[in-house]
Parts: C-alpha cells; structure tokens; sequence
C-alpha cells in the first residue's frame, strides 16, 4: 500500500466539537514506511548531485571508503 492509498483510509470523527482523523494501524505503518522510503530517496538523490557537482569524485563529495568506517558502524 502507498502512502496515498494509506491516507485516502482515513475517516473522520467529531469527539467534543473537534474533528479528528482515524486511520487503521496497518494503515499507519503503511505511510510510516512510505514517508520514511520518500525520505532515503531524497538524501540518495542529495548525495547523488553532490557527487555530479565535483564530477564523480567520491572523495571531494565527503564520500568514505566502506573498509574505513564499516567497523565504526559495526
């Protein structure tokens, strides 16, 4: 399901004169996840023009090498 179809779900409730939306939980996760995949597309497609704008050079895009850092992260 896409975050569209998750928020097209929604309905709508009047509890003491304020009106909320209710969305089913697995509906919820649904647009969690679609927001979040939005969002790791976006940084990607960031660091993807910054390595365009410096011609591919992985280095003076702030890049670092995988065996350098992957125990840090480990």
């Amino acid at each position: 399901m896409t975050g569209l179809e998750a928020l097209e779900t929604v309905q709508y409730v009047t509890v003491k004169g304020k009106r909320l939306a209710v969305v089913d939980l697995d509906n919820w996760e649904a647009l969690i996840e679609w927001l979040e995949t939005f969002e790791d597309i976006k940084i990607a497609q960031q660091a993807f023009d910054e390595l365009k704008a410096v011609g591919g050079d992985r280095k003076k895009a702030g890049w670092l090498k995988w065996d350098e850092v992957k125990e840090e992260l480990g």
